[in-house]
């Protein structure tokens, strides 16, 4: 198909896997706020897969059994958690057509090489009326602005390109998907946060920003 897919962006993940798994225990009650948001919008049955899933941190407690990751230190860490793993990245994933009844793609968005082409992937291996379900710091949210602005301080996120919500729902609808719904929390600077904090409808105020779309 011509789809311009070069080497992911797997670098600090290989590297940084320890400092990875550091941030979710430093930070609990942010990853809690996040898997709850989350969760207010995946689907409660059927047959899902996590598309970067990372070291499992989200798939593990949200139930998915199954994931496709470009990054081997990650996928090891994630078998080691139950998973099941398949190497590969977003672009040009290694499943049938309408596969699966939803997938879950969680801060994975702004690692791709090709948002466009990864979109278009997660809607060919949906079922027809499956859900896309996208977890992501909101670009022009206040964590966002702070990341955007300390990019070269971050292992991780130097690489990272980020994107508005707006952005987002665009490259969802010209990949074929619609019918959307918003949750968000994090409304707060993530030192500041003490306890997990409120789910929200809607997006715009908090950082963190979950969008289920449906394939037509």
């Amino acid at each position: 198909m011509g789809i311009p897919v070069r080497m992911p962006k797997i670098e600090p993940f290989e590297m940084y896997a320890d400092k990875y798994e550091e941030w979710f225990e430093r930070n609990k009650f942010v990853y809690e706020s996040e898997l709850r948001a989350i969760r207010k919008l995946l689907p409660e049955k059927g047959e899902g897969i996590e598309i970067g899933i990372g070291s499992a941190r989200f798939s593990a407690p949200l139930g998915i059994k199954a994931g496709i990751e470009p990054s081997s230190k990650m996928g090891e860490i994630a078998r080691d958690r139950g998973l099941e793993v398949v190497k590969g990245v977003a672009e040009t994933l290694p499943f049938a057509d309408s596969k699966f009844d939803f997938a879950l793609m969680v801060t994975t968005i702004c690692f791709l090489d090709n948002l466009k082409a990864a979109f278009r992937e997660a809607s060919r291996i949906l079922k027809p009326g499956g859900c896309l379900v996208i977890g992501f710091i909101d670009k022009d949210s206040p964590i966002g602005k702070l990341y955007q602005q300390h990019k070269e301080d971050s292992v991780f996120y130097k690489l990272a390109d980020f994107y508005s919500v707006e952005e987002v729902i665009s490259h969802l609808k010209r990949a074929g998907f619609k019918d959307f719904n918003f949750t968000q929390t994090i409304f707060h600077n993530l030192a500041e946060i003490r306890e997990v904090e409120r789910i929200k409808e809607g997006y715009g105020e908090g950082s963190f920003v979950v969008i289920k779309a449906v394939k037509v």
